[in-house]
């Protein structure tokens, strides 16, 4: 379905998706390849309503609330986002590039929550999924959260969503756990911007899914022993300010950390764990 087709200004493409979001037009009376292709090339506009509230909104209506879109036509949106659009413009450090990544997915974790449903995707597309999503993960440098005027950027957790929705996916080969749980990990070992915008808490999100289905806590015990060790050597390599920042994004994931596995019986030994780490950091 995805052809050449004429896109849309963003003024054009506001004004529909606004009748749409109204009930004054009707999805099924539009020219669905048209509004499709050209909600995916503004899907990082930088009119935080159009990208926010109208075209994610749609892709999140016609996704996950109402089943419109074919299956066929999600596997080759997938594709798009995985090999087009994830890494626009990743080697340019902060630049407004970041939205069409972090908004791109979001939309890898409708699909992928679709696909939890119905079984369309083979298992050679969530392999190459995990593969791309991690080597992003990896690369992404813009990890702004909120930016004044713009709106959300959010990379690392629209980027816990979507690995969320991975790690529920049967197709997925459990013994991958280990790798994503080292790259979520890996995401929070930032030292040149501060999280704040609850991103520790989202990263722990898909880290309790993967616990429920089958990680051995014993990986988890292993980063966690490792993570003040890791922060002494960053001492030595760091100035101040940038240790700081990394230390306090380390303490704020693992008090969180604590938090949700205070009460939990079945996470009482890993609870301990946590509390061992934070007396060290």
């Amino acid at each position: 379905m995805l052809k050449n087709e004429t896109i849309l200004k963003e003024s054009d493409l506001k004004k529909i998706l606004r009748e749409l979001n109204s009930g004054g037009r009707s999805w099924q009376q539009e020219d669905q390849t048209q509004l499709i292709q050209s909600m995916m090339i503004h899907i990082g506009s930088l009119d935080s309503e159009l990208r926010d509230n109208l075209i994610y909104g749609s892709f999140y209506e016609l996704i996950r609330e109402k089943d419109l879109l074919e299956h066929s036509l999600l596997t080759e949106l997938l594709e798009e986002c995985l090999n087009n659009l994830l890494c626009k413009g990743i080697e340019e450090g902060e630049s407004d590039l970041v939205f069409t990544r972090t908004f791109t997915s979001l939309l890898i974790a409708l699909i992928l929550f679709r696909d939890n449903a119905d079984d369309f995707l083979s298992q050679q597309n969530i392999a190459d999924c995990k593969d791309k999503v991690l080597a992003y993960l990896a690369a992404e440098k813009d990890v702004r959260g909120y930016v004044p005027v713009k709106g959300w950027a959010h990379s690392v957790a629209h980027m816990a969503d979507a690995i969320d929705e991975l790690v529920k996916n049967p197709k997925l080969d459990k013994a991958t756990y280990i790798e994503i749980v080292n790259a979520l990990w890996n995401a929070i070992l930032q030292e040149n911007y501060a999280f704040i915008h609850n991103e520790d808490e989202r990263i722990l999100v898909p880290i309790f899914t993967m616990l429920e289905q089958g990680l051995d806590e014993h990986e988890i015990v292993k980063l966690l022993q490792q993570l003040p060790i890791t922060l002494k050597v960053k001492k030595e390599q760091l100035d101040v300010q940038h240790h700081r920042i990394l230390v306090f994004n380390c303490k704020s994931f693992v008090k969180s950390f604590y938090i949700k596995t205070n009460g939990k019986p079945k996470f009482a030994a890993l609870h301990k764990r946590i509390e061992t780490c934070l007396d060290e950091l």
